[in-house]
């Protein structure tokens, strides 16, 4: 008898692909579509529904069954208010992760098992070994597309009975695979940007849920250089978008963020040398362990404290209550909010919340 895999499709080649290299495994497969976010565009229509639209040619080509349901809400309480609130207290979340650990391999696995799934699958660039109870998350085969530091919060539960059919393909395959099938998202171009936020102007779109606090840019001896939009707009190392070029006494280096204070709500810059924002390591509340915490408290491998950002040595020192991380050598622009990512080889071993950096 035939498995049943559903598969998370978004109305986008990889997702596509994904589905078509399934059933050609002989899976029974089911195209199941989220819609977590209802906004309408310019024109009145809602941007869900271009991409739903896809997804039902794509269905309608390979002869599957295809479902949309809707998560708005889920993502709501459980993504963008966090999202919110980490703005608010200064930070830079990575909601993608929460996307991924609250709404894709939670809610959207739970309703592919009551369709009847033996099994669900996305179209991440990772890859996944099931070894009897024990699952670990893999790096897929094309580095420069591998997602696995979105998923570095997933649990063994959530990993269990999953499928990433693109973990050993590179992206030119994929695509290619795609056309040669008569794919209808052969050539679309590929999402960028915050999963809900897309490529519109974020500073506009944060400014519907937050008010923006303008406030002093100052360099530590004092000196008002201008002013900010709100500190929510600004992260550590940012060199653009600050308008204070040609001041009295630049050497013709560029400004770039050191610190916001938020009490105060003055963001700090300074010119010239980047020794400022260069640390030694970073602490972390709490990390999620794949497949499970290390025996030892104290060892290395690599990490990743932004998506994209190459593999850098490490040691990880788990304390009671914290996580200190020490860098093989000195970090840029470790932002509080986003993720330090923890690999071993091929393995992605977890990850968690950076809280702050150590200088």
């Amino acid at each position: 008898m035939k498995k049943t895999v559903v598969v998370g499709m978004s109305g986008g080649v990889d997702s596509s692909v994904a589905a078509l290299l399934l059933k050609e495994q002989g899976y029974n497969v089911i195209g199941l579509f989220m819609n977590n976010w209802e906004e309408k565009d310019e024109c009145g229509a809602c941007t869900a529904e271009d991409d739903f639209a896809d997804v039902r040619r794509v269905a309608n080509k390979l002869g599957i069954p295809y479902y949309s349901v809707n998560f708005a809400k889920e993502y709501m309480d459980r993504v963008f208010s966090y999202f919110l609130a980490e703005y608010k207290a200064g930070r830079t979340p990575n909601p993608d992760v929460l996307c991924n650990r609250e709404i894709k391999f939670k809610d959207f696995k739970e309703q592919a098992l009551r369709l009847g799934a033996d099994y669900i699958a996305t179209g991440h660039y990772c890859d996944i070994l099931h070894d009897g109870d024990t699952h670990y998350l893999l790096k897929a085969k094309d580095q420069s597309k591998d997602q696995t530091y979105f998923l570095n919060q997933l649990s063994q539960s959530q990993l269990d009975k999953v499928l990433f059919p693109l973990g050993k393909l590179e992206k030119g395959e994929v695509r290619k695979i795609a056309e040669e099938n008569g794919l209808v998202t052969a050539g679309k171009k590929d999402s960028t940007g915050i999963c809900f936020i897309g490529e519109r102007n974020f500073r506009n779109f944060l400014l519907q849920y937050i008010p923006a606090k303008k406030g002093k840019i100052m360099t530590y001896d004092g000196k008002v250089l201008g002013e900010h939009l709100g500190l929510m707009y600004y992260t550590i190392g940012q060199r653009r978008g600050l308008n204070i070029g040609g001041q009295k006494g630049d050497d013709g280096s560029r400004w770039f963020v050191i610190e916001k204070d938020l009490k105060n709500n003055i963001l700090y810059v300074a010119h010239g040398s980047e020794e400022k924002l260069y640390s030694k390591g970073l602490i972390m509340n709490s990390a999620n362990w794949i497949p499970s915490e290390p025996k030892e408290k104290d060892f290395t491998c690599t990490a990743k404290f932004r998506y994209r950002q190459p593999e850098q040595q490490c040691t990880v020192h788990i304390k009671d209550d914290h996580i200190e991380v020490e860098f093989l050598e000195r970090q840029r622009a470790i932002t509080e909010g986003q993720f330090a990512v923890f690999y071993q080889g091929d393995k992605c071993i977890g990850g968690g919340v950076i809280e702050k950096a150590i200088f």
